[in-house]
């Protein structure tokens, strides 16, 4: 990125460097995912290396265990553990209140299930190993470049909107699992995850992240998103939900509880396609 992405290039000259990186990437990720594939096929016993990287590169528990860091921070260490702890899973800037840690801490869960749980595995099913390795691949690109700051507006360009297409589905997958996934949570409330999910996601400047965000604020009666800063500037968001701003560290608890349940729900469905197929 530092070699091509120079600021002395007109924009045009770094958008079109920044697709051919795109480029690049996902056809070195197919390839590689095909190879995995082949072995698992022809190699006896070679399908267990599938199984451990998908099993790695679905990263629901490790999601799990640094958004419950930041809810025992805060409990137990203090504010500055708590910044400490969500700067782990967040970008923006960290220098908030116990609210705006918990509230980042939640988001963070809620976007991320549709980023590391439902999407590589809608694209695993659709497509095998390759499809889960691209899709893994475009959205590290989008984590790393895809920011419509000045210095990545133009190169990141194509990273984004490859990113925003290969999530369209399964974010809106996601916010539906959650809002299920609430009938099962004592302190949550289905309907107005999925009322608020609906009224609201279109608030978020992600034509994706506003879905589960909506699902998860609405189920769990607080507000999120709103305004925040990033390294590159202030982006002043409008909420999403009409609940508490207020997020505490019991909350960050609670928004655990719908994830943990969201995930289940996400394997159940998975299973049923499995069993489906087989028996067809």
């Amino acid at each position: 990125e530092a070699k091509l992405n120079r600021e002395h290039r007109p924009a045009g000259d770094r958008m079109l460097r920044g697709g051919l990186v795109a480029a690049f990437v996902i056809a070195g990720s197919a390839a590689v995912g095909l190879g995995v594939t082949w072995l698992s096929i022809t190699i006896r016993y070679a399908w267990l290396l599938e199984l451990i990287l998908v099993t790695w590169l679905l990263a629901q528990r490790s999601l799990f265990n640094h958004v419950r860091a930041v809810g025992r921070a805060l409990k137990t260490q203090g504010l500055e553990d708590g910044r400490a702890a969500v700067a782990h899973i967040v970008g923006r800037d960290v220098r908030l209140d116990a609210h705006g840690v918990a509230r980042a801490a939640i988001e963070s869960c809620a976007e991320n299930y549709s980023d590391a749980v439902v999407a590589p595995t809608f694209w695993y099913v659709l497509f095998g190993f390759p499809g889960l390795l691209v899709y893994k691949a475009v959205n590290t690109m989008d984590s790393m470049i895809g920011y419509r700051s000045p210095r990545y507006r133009a190169f990141g360009m194509a990273a984004a909107r490859i990113d925003d297409f290969a999530n369209f589905l399964p974010a809106r997958l996601a916010g539906l699992f959650l809002c299920i996934a609430a009938l099962f949570v004592p302190t949550a409330s289905p309907a107005a995850g999925l009322r608020t999910m609906l009224r609201d996601a279109n608030n978020h400047r992600s034509v994706n992240a506003g879905w589960p965000e909506g699902a998860a604020a609405g189920a769990l009666g607080l507000a999120l998103a709103g305004p925040r800063t990033y390294t590159h500037g202030v982006i002043d968001d409008p909420w999403i939900g009409d609940g508490r701003a207020k997020a505490t560290a019991r909350d960050v608890d609670r928004a655990l509880y719908l994830y943990a349940v969201a995930c289940l729900i996400n394997a159940f469905v998975v299973a049923g396609l499995v069993a489906a197929h087989m028996s067809l």
